[in-house]
């Protein structure tokens, strides 16, 4: 797969990631480290929580986001490189044999003014589960290098 720059890049395009499945004690080494709360860590006290049983911390569910964004359709020249994000959204949480995919949508290309060489998209990233469900949006601007030759190559 080649890798795109700015050119490369227009408004509506979409690009699919694979799937990556969550395990319990991965979710529970994660939030250990990272997130220790009751409903992360302990699958007692998540059964009487709100969530009535275990879930991913949503600072996991966006790592793993990051990490299938990186290995998605999407690959920009050089790496990932974020400047931002806006919108950080998890509507519905993330369990243990829940199976997430990534849906990323170009939604604003412009060049950059003070650095020529590189310009900022703007992506709109929805990751669903097994049955369709959202389970967490953002909106993340990139920083992306100009082609030295520009034009568009093909993104399929």
């Amino acid at each position: 797969m080649k890798e795109l720059y700015f050119e490369d890049l227009h408004v509506g395009d979409r690009f699919r990631s694979s799937e990556y499945s969550m395990t319990e004690s991965e979710m529970i080494e994660f939030a250990r480290r990272f997130d220790p709360q009751p409903f992360h860590i302990d699958p007692e006290a998540a059964k009487r929580s709100v969530f009535g049983g275990l879930i991913a911390s949503g600072w996991h569910t966006a790592a793993i986001a990051m990490r299938l964004r990186t290995q998605s359709g999407i690959k920009v020249a050089g790496g990932m490189i974020g400047m931002g994000v806006d919108e950080l959204r998890w509507p519905r949480p993330v369990r243990s044999g829940d199976t997430i995919h990534l849906e990323t949508e170009v939604i604003e290309t412009r060049p950059s003014l003070s650095q020529p060489d590189h310009g900022i998209v703007r992506v709109r990233e929805t990751a669903l589960n097994q049955s369709g469900e959202v389970v967490m949006t953002v909106v993340t601007a990139l920083w992306v290098p100009r082609s030295p030759q520009g034009g568009r190559k093909s993104v399929t």
